[in-house]
């Protein structure tokens, strides 16, 4: 023992010699295990029968897994022994050269110096190697087979020795679709008959469930340290790290599951994604930002209420609830109701509503808007068929208005037909003429029924009379006249009958019985009729209330007639439904082509116009 450099007692704490082989204590940290090792080194000592992958694996935990058998104990055998590094053959050792965290080593024939001799060949150890370069200073990353190969072989040659290992990249943490429901399906739809309608996709705009797990949240995963050629370690940068917070929108919760962290659709809805903020939403409104067209939705059939921030572009049609449409329409759009909102232009297109209004900001043109109970508002209008229940424009030129009520400011070349009309301004417009209709309801069936009611009262008038005379003939009978006015004085007590007299008065009653009998049930017609005759009346006044309630309304108002305007009364049976309940060609044959046989109302290139239904 007297041979080594360190005896026993010397060795640093983290070490231990034993007869079988030199150990690290597997309880003590990387630092104290590198600082014994450092002691060892320096003390002119190196150790031999070095197991070079674990020797690294305890300093710096990097590299192969521990062999199974040195796991889980209180020793880890390293190194077989330690010996002594003598400067004679520390002499035999070269610099390194260092570029680029890569470590040179030029092996050569080595001769060994002794004293009053030739120096003697010599041969190098790679145990010796690893204590030289860690004096200085490559303490980790030497290719221990590249190295061991070199010095076996005796030969020149230049290698890499040793290597600075970069850390890895952690793995930043990401957000993993879980439903499908949440994809698209850009497939044609394939109809009740087994054919595809090109037309139309399949799922353009998915629609999840309330608790369906739309993402999963993988948490992030650190990298691995990198090493210098020095031992210093290298930091791998911090992945990234998101919260599932920043894409939880309205409808959805984050739940935290065994599992992981999901974010879940709180409601039934459709799916929606905002652009620039990546919120996922769950609601009853349908979100698009790419238009309408053959590439990117097709035709679309939706169930919910929709807002579209592209084009609509020809030929393709919008079916669902309440729309909302910010570019310009060219296509179809039909509402089972709700709302149509139009922010910008309807061109050659269409807006229908069956049950709700149409807005619109920008100008229509060429186009038919047609609500059949809603009001439709927009502020100008050119060559379009516009009906509805109330319509209101700012400006239209050359259309075909038909409705209840119709409010314009500005009307050129219209025909327009409604039961209340109001228009700040109307004229001719070049070949179109200014032509309005007042609707008048056809009362022809309350005339009709009145005519039956009335007869019906003078019938039961005239019964009654039949009656009254019949049974005037009756009681002035000299015989029934004084019973009854004896009758009548004895019930009121101012006669009092003797026993005489009473028998009398029941044999005069016994004569006259038959004509009382008659009499009585003469009354009793007589009353009948008077019930049906106020029947009669009372039907009468409800049918005239009926009549004046259907006539009530009409009107038509033009404050300015800027040129030749014709005015017309229009009648439409209110039993067929609203005349505006019609097709658009019908609208425009009925409205264009109404010839002479309509009664005019006013005829003239100036003044004003108001004229009210006589009830």
């Amino acid at each position: 023992m007297a041979d080594y450099p360190l005896t026993d007692d010397e060795l640093p704490l983290a070490v231990v010699r034993r007869p079988d082989g030199v150990y690290f204590q597997s309880d003590a940290p990387a630092v104290a295990c590198q600082a014994a090792v450092n002691q060892v080194f320096l003390s002119s000592a190196c150790f031999a029968g070095l197991d070079y992958s674990v020797f690294i694996r305890v300093l710096y935990n990097c590299g192969p897994a521990l062999p199974a058998g040195l796991q889980n104990h209180a020793l880890i055998r390293f190194a077989d022994d330690v010996q002594p590094f003598l400067s004679a053959r520390r002499e035999l050792y070269k610099a390194v050269r260092i570029v680029h965290g890569e470590a040179e080593y030029y092996f050569e024939p080595v001769f060994l110096d002794v004293p009053d001799a030739p120096p003697q060949p010599a041969h190098l150890s790679f145990d010796e190697f690893v204590a030289d370069m860690w004096v200085k200073g490559i303490r980790f990353g030497i290719d221990a087979p590249a190295v061991k190969a070199a010095i076996a072989s005796g030969k020149a040659v230049r290698i890499v020795a040793a290597r600075r290992l970069a850390p890895t990249p952690g793995v930043d943490a990401a957000f993993v679709e879980v439903s499908r429901d949440i994809h698209r399906s850009n497939a044609p739809r394939e109809m009740a008959d087994g054919r595809l309608d090109w037309h139309t996709f399949q799922n353009r705009f998915p629609q999840v469930k309330a608790h369906v797990k739309l993402l999963r949240k993988e948490p992030r995963a650190p990298g691995t340290r990198g090493y210098e050629l020095s031992g210093i370690v290298i930091e791998p940068a911090p992945p990234r790290d998101i919260e599932l917070s920043t894409v939880a929108g309205t409808g959805t919760v984050i739940e935290h599951q065994p599992d992981g962290e999901y974010l879940v659709a709180a409601v039934d809805g459709f799916l929606n994604v905002d652009p620039s903020s990546k919120r996922i939403s769950i609601g009853p409104k349908i979100v698009s930002r790419e238009g309408v067209s053959a590439r990117t939705t097709g035709n679309l059939q939706l169930r919910g209420e929709y807002e579209e921030f592209g084009e609509v572009q020809e030929q393709r049609v919008v079916e669902g609830g309440s729309i909302t449409i910010h570019g310009d329409v060219f296509g179809k759009i039909s509402s089972r109701g709700g709302t149509i909102v139009l922010q910008r232009n309807l061109v050659g297109g269409s807006a229908i509503n069956a049950n709700g209004d149409i807005r619109m900001k920008g100008v229509a043109s060429g186009a038919v808007l047609q609500t059949k109970q809603g009001e439709i508002t927009l502020a100008r209008a050119e060559n379009c068929v516009i009906s509805g229940t109330r319509v209101l424009v700012g400006e239209a030129v050359n259309c075909e208005i038909i409705a209840d009520e119709v409010v314009i400011k500005l009307a050129i070349g219209c025909a327009v037909a409604g039961r209340k009309i109001e228009i700040a301004s109307a004229g001719p417009r070049k070949q179109s003429e200014m032509l309005l209709f007042a609707l008048v309801p056809d009362t022809a069936k309350y005339d009709v029924k009145l005519a039956e009611l009335g007869a019906q009262l003078a019938r039961h008038e005239r019964e009654a009379g039949q009656r009254k005379s019949e049974m005037d003939g009756l009681t002035g009978q000299p015989e029934v006249r004084n019973y009854l006015t004896l009758a009548t004085r004895v019930r009121k007590r101012e006669v009092v009958l003797t026993p005489e007299q009473e028998q009398l008065f029941h044999k005069m009653a016994g004569t006259v019985g038959p004509t009382l009998k008659a009499v009585a049930k003469l009354s009793l017609a007589i009353k009948a009729e008077q019930v049906r005759q106020e029947q009669a009346r009372e039907q009468m006044a409800v049918v005239e209330r009926q009549k004046r309630l259907v006539m009530r309304g009409t009107r038509c108002i033009v404050r300015l007639v800027d040129g030749e305007v014709l005015v017309r009364s229009m009648v439409f049976n209110p039993d067929l439904g609203p005349l505006y309940d019609s097709a658009p060609k019908a609208i425009k044959s009925m409205l264009r082509a109404a010839g002479s046989r309509l009664p005019v109302i006013f005829s003239g290139s100036g003044g004003t116009i108001d004229w009210a239904l006589d009830e």
